[in-house]
């Protein structure tokens, strides 16, 4: 593999990762939120995406170890939970908004 496909695949690992940081940091914000208005069905909901953004930590986790082979479809993979993740997210900051 050369170098210039390892700083290519860095990048993309560096860019998911701090996506998934933001959103960590989100999930946290709205854990407090939700806990403070015992708000049940947003923790629960909250749960079920912290449980999700352990499954993209794995996946970002085998992402870097994969091959060219595997790689291209193992990032789209990625990148397509991270968007639901996102949105998931969204949707429950916009009924705190609403609230």
């Amino acid at each position: 593999m050369s170098t210039p496909t390892n700083v290519a695949k860095q990048a993309v690992h560096d860019k998911i990762e701090s996506q998934v940081k933001t959103v960590q940091a989100k999930l946290d914000a709205l854990k407090a939120k939700a806990e403070a208005a015992k708000a049940i069905a947003e923790i629960k909901s909250i749960a079920d995406l912290v449980v999700k953004k352990q499954a993209i930590d794995r996946k970002l986790s085998e992402l870097k170890k994969s091959g060219e082979t595997t790689y291209e479809q193992a990032k789209a993979d990625i990148e397509s939970r991270v968007a639901d993740l996102e949105k998931s997210v969204q949707a429950i900051e916009a009924k705190f908004k609403a609230a």
